[in-house]
This record gives C-alpha cells, structure tokens and sequence, in this order.
C-alpha cells in the first residue's frame, strides 16, 4: 500500500525529482518500476515533455510509494472533470472568484 503523504504543492517534475531524492531511487530504478523508461522520465522531470496522462502519474505514484493525488496535476484534472459535469456550479463559482 502506498504511503500517505502531504500532497505536493509543487510542480509534477521538481514533486517527482524530490521523490525520487527521498526514496534514493535514481531515474533507471524508477524507469525499472515503473516500467517507463530512464530517458521519458529525465525529460518529464525536466519540463521537456508535457505532464503525462493520469494512468501513467498512477504508475509513478505507486513506483514512489504515494498515491496519485499527492500529484498537483492530477488534483486539477479531477476537479477539472467534476467540474465539466457540474456548468451551474462552475456559473457560481466563477461568479464568485473571478472578480
């Protein structure tokens, strides 16, 4: 089972770089785990490819030992599907916030 954490407030690359520094696990180990390899996960860190999609941030939070919502990215994307379903309330809350 996953570990809980304090969700990351940082963005997806530097959230999984300073996992990685925690655990001590190098970019080959976590492309071994997580079945990705050591070069995409270089670049994902490093800002030259987009956040990835949710099953592959799942695959990440399992190999770092979090669940997925410990991702900022991933939190958003949910809220962002829940709220797609939801136009009266995305109505208030723009109301609300967007002044």
């Amino acid at each position: 089972m996953a570990r809980r954490r304090r969700f990351s407030e940082e963005p997806f690359g530097p959230t999984v770089q300073a996992l990685m520094a925690e655990t001590g696990v190098t970019y080959r180990g976590l492309a071994e785990r997580a079945g990705l390899s050591a070069g995409y996960l270089n670049h994902l860190v490093h800002g030259n490819r987009p956040v990835p999609s949710n099953d592959v941030m799942a695959t990440l939070a399992r190999a770092l030992g979090v669940e997925p919502e410990h991702f900022r990215e991933y939190r958003i994307r949910v809220i962002t599907e829940k709220l797609e379903a939801m136009p009266d309330l995305v109505d208030r809350l723009y109301k609300r916030y967007a002044e």
